[in-house]
């Protein structure tokens, strides 16, 4: 049993998991970079050390740096958070070697679900559907991947095997694109992820993306919290969550749920962990990958179950049993998640660096906001984008999309640009009101320079508006009469006239 934790992230995540820790009465260590001195992480822990200069991996990724800061200061576990470390087989089994306790899953769970390849392998011999795609594990040479191509068919994505994101993946639409993507994904990867191994995937066309989220313990139970809608994306990176998905029935929602829980099984999985699916227009689905961490979008899990998974997170890498079963899982209202990025939703969703100089959150019922910034922090060019995360949560989805389009009105963030008038944008989207759109649809039918709403019918009813207007100004102008009449009708008129002509 421990009581004390070192975090090894930073941002909104960072502050999340102190948070849980506090209310568990646990002692909480942060770490920070230089560009990261000032950071609400570092003011709300206990204690906080310096790893280095701003680039991760002159800090945040010094997986050894981390593990003697940890003995140091007599913390005994570290939680890892997203992004970083959480992914490391090679952190993971070091933190353990260390004697100390990994708030994650098993290093061996990390590893097969890690490398996608492995993965894909694995749950197919559980009997997990997968998407077509280059089977079988190891690594596969660029005139492998060359001869395999044509047996999947186009269009196909090559996907790194390590890491997430979408970082080392490139679209392939004919065999003549596919040499140079190859070596540019391979880069990407190496870059990213030290591990420049890639493999193919089928290119499911019209798919949503749907994932599970999973907790595990050590007594065998294991249980999933429903769905989330991961759909809007753009370069394969989401922008917006929201849990229920309009897609699923409760028949279906219970057979991915099961197949997710089959997937946790196969590699003997440990606390929390994320099952992603793409889900074709017959409604067939297909297993995509695993994430073993925690997820950027896990509060619209929270909001809609109750279960706060974090300190499920904590419980179970104190040994303890689920604090929920099954049966206990009932989804209650509607939760919408969108990430708050600087960016430029304008300029090609271009990085907005610089001194935050005003922030004001929204607030209200059924708002939540996690964040790692105010005002007067800088928006460091050495990490992501994220700002924060804004969730609104409702009885309906039509309440939570309301509720969303007021808590986004209220935001302000002054300093940087931001991609708030995005997320407005798909607010009043017919397509997203009416669940109409896929992983695609950001990037093939949406536009921040005019409304993609009937945006072709746009000019004939303009057309119908000006004759309405202009027979309806005509016709004012036919009603007028003199000041010295006496009221009488045209037709009173015109008989007086005849008379007097007799």
């Amino acid at each position: 049993m421990f009581d004390k934790v070192l975090i090894a992230n930073r941002g909104e995540i960072a502050v999340r998991v102190i948070r849980a820790c506090h209310e568990l009465g646990i002692s909480t260590v942060a770490v920070y970079s230089e560009a990261d001195r000032a950071a609400p992480h570092v003011r709300y822990a206990d204690e906080a050390y310096l790893l280095g200069p701003a680039p991760a991996r002159e800090s945040y990724l010094r997986g050894e740096l981390i593990i003697e800061l940890a003995k140091k200061c007599a913390a005994g576990a570290i939680h890892p958070g997203y992004g970083f470390l959480a992914e490391r087989e090679d952190f993971a089994r070091a933190v353990q070697d260390a004697g100390l306790v990994f708030i994650g899953p098993k290093p061996t769970a990390i590893a097969a679900m890690g490398d996608k390849a492995v993965a894909r392998a694995t749950v197919t011999a559980a009997g997990v559907p997968v998407v077509p795609g280059t089977e079988g594990e190891g690594n596969l040479s660029d005139d492998e991947l060359l001869s395999i191509a044509p047996t999947i068919g186009y269009p196909l994505l090559i996907k790194a095997t390590a890491g997430g994101g979408g970082m080392g993946m490139r679209e392939v639409n004919s065999a003549d694109e596919l040499p140079d993507l190859i070596t540019a994904a391979r880069r990407e990867a190496e870059a990213a992820f030290g591990d420049g191994n890639v493999y193919l995937e089928k290119l499911l066309i019209n798919a949503r993306h749907i994932e599970f989220q999973i907790l595990a313990d050590e007594h065998g139970n294991v249980i999933h919290l429903g769905e989330r809608e991961c759909s809007l994306q753009r370069r394969h990176q989401k922008l917006l969550e929201e849990s229920p998905s309009l897609l699923l029935d409760d028949a279906l929602r219970q057979r991915m749920g099961e197949v997710a829980c089959t997937a946790a099984r196969s590699v003997d999985y440990l606390n929390a962990g994320t099952i992603e699916f793409l889900v074709d227009k017959d409604h067939s689905f297909y297993f995509l990958e695993m994430n073993t961490r925690l997820q950027v979008e896990h509060p619209v899990t929270e909001m809609v179950t109750g279960v706060d998974i974090v300190r499920e997170q904590i419980g179970i890498a104190r040994g303890k049993p689920l604090g929920v079963t099954q049966d206990d899982i009932q989804l209650s209202g509607w939760a919408i998640e969108c990430r708050i990025n600087a960016e430029d939703p304008y300029y090609n969703f271009m990085p907005s660096s610089g001194l935050l100089v005003q922030v004001c959150p929204p607030t209200g019922p059924g708002v939540r906001v996690d964040t790692g910034v105010y005002a007067g922090l800088e928006i460091s060019p050495y990490y992501d984008s994220l700002i924060s995360k804004l969730i609104c949560w409702g009885e309906t989805r039509d309440e939570a999309i309301t509720r969303m389009r007021r808590a986004l009105e209220e935001y302000q963030v002054v300093g940087v640009k931001t991609n708030i008038p995005f997320h407005q944008r798909i607010m009043d989207s017919h397509h997203f009101i009416s669940g109409e759109f896929d992983t695609r649809f950001v990037e093939e039918r949406f536009s921040m320079d005019e409304a993609e709403d009937g945006k072709e019918a746009m000019p004939h009813v303009a057309a119908i508006l000006a004759a309405l207007v202009s027979h309806h100004q005509s016709q004012r102008v036919a009603q007028i009469r003199r000041h010295d009449d006496d009221r009488k009708s045209g037709w009173k008129w015109a008989g007086r006239m005849e008379r007097l002509e007799r």
